[in-house]
């Protein structure tokens, strides 16, 4: 009998309990023991947070969001934020010690489920003899090795149904409602969701984007009697020769930048050049949420299997990727070496110029 734990690191996306349902059913059909890492490695840390999982656990949780053991994007084993004795954040190297309980619960592979920063995690564990299979999530899907990645489809649904209803306030008031995603420094979420929702501007990090180009848009909307208008913004989109617009930097042992802000500085930009009354929102974790769509929680529950049958093959240090119409096994550091942007050349892209919609550019 085989001994599996997995694990769901970073920020959630809605499709990970799916992932869990899948890979604890295909296991048991195999006769194999799961269990679950609370918090991402903290079950590891401290295996009083580890948990068995059977299948009256995980009935009926692949339509939930969220995760039932939970995840943290703070938890990195190799740079831990401790707090030493005089009160003051360190960060030390805990990963020899989550390898020794790893080995000291006779477990024999970690199904590692996260986005770019837990499957470099992964990798490195790996490199330390830990047997390890990756599953690739992110809202973001900017995962360049796997050609989609589950959670992307429910928050580009989120953010569409949110444009869609910002439609009718915008035009009663005669306003522009500048609409903040996420992605990081990828558009995808923005492209997809501001062609579904009839945005008038879409600004992504592959375009930067010229304030008065996205002002001539508005000024040509009230030309053709519509005056309101749907701008969104993803969150690391920049204009031409400024700088990302953050909140800072991220908490100790971590250097990524706190992407915000950006759809408030494009607001007032606008409220500024154009007196046009202009108001932002920032869609947020809002885009995390919720029941997965049809399409992730299919997405999800295939990959939670193809994981399983990696194990079956013993095919450790690989990540399960989607590359259509198959699931297929890629090496955990193609999967992690670069992430995916907007081709300039895509169909989306030349559709949205197509429809009119500005891109700032």
């Amino acid at each position: 009998m085989k001994k599996i734990v997995i694990s769901t690191g970073g920020g959630d996306a809605p499709g990970l309990n799916a992932v869990i349902y899948a890979v604890v059913h295909a296991c048991y059909k195999r006769g194999w023991e799961v269990y679950g890492s609370r918090s991402g490695y903290m079950g590891l840390l401290d295996v009083d947070e580890l948990v068995r999982l059977g299948l009256d656990d995980v009935e009926d949780i692949y339509s939930t969001g969220g995760t039932i053991i939970g995840s943290t994007n703070k938890g990195d084993p190799f740079a831990m934020p401790v707090e030493n004795l005089a009160g003051e954040m360190t960060v030390v190297d805990v990963s020899d010690k989550i390898l020794h309980n790893f080995r000291r619960m006779r477990f024999d592979c970690h199904i590692a489920v996260g986005g770019d920063g837990s499957l470099e995690i992964a990798r490195k564990f790996a490199e330390k003899g830990m047997p390890v299979i990756g599953v690739p999530k992110t809202i973001d899907n900017d995962l360049e090795a796997t050609d989609r990645t589950f959670g992307f489809d429910t928050a580009v649904s989120t953010a569409t149904e949110a444009l869609d209803k910002l439609h009718s306030t915008a035009k009663s008031h005669d306003r522009v409602m500048v609409v903040e995603v996420m992605g990081r420094d990828s558009g995808w979420i923005a492209l997809y969701s501001g062609i579904s929702g009839g945005a008038d501007v879409i600004l992504i990090p592959e375009i930067p984007f010229d304030m008065e180009k996205v002002c001539e848009k508005i000024m040509d909307n009230a030309l053709h009697e519509k005056h309101y208008a749907i701008i969104v913004v993803a969150e690391g989109a920049v204009a031409a020769g400024g700088k990302v617009i953050s909140k800072g930097m991220g908490e100790v042992g971590r250097s990524e930048l706190l992407l915000g802000g950006v759809g408030e500085w494009v607001a007032s930009e606008i409220r500024a050049r154009t007196g046009k009354d202009t108001r932002s929102l920032v869609l947020g974790h809002l885009q995390r949420g919720g029941s997965p769509t049809t399409f992730d929680r299919l997405l999800a529950m295939r990959f939670g299997a193809a994981a399983v049958r990696l194990i079956e093959e013993k095919k450790f240090g690989h990540m399960v990727a989607l590359i259509s119409p198959n699931m297929s096994a890629v090496p955990l550091e193609d999967a992690v070496k670069s992430r995916k942007k907007v081709d300039l050349n895509n169909d989306k892209v030349f559709t949205a110029r197509e429809i009119g919609i500005c891109l700032g550019d």
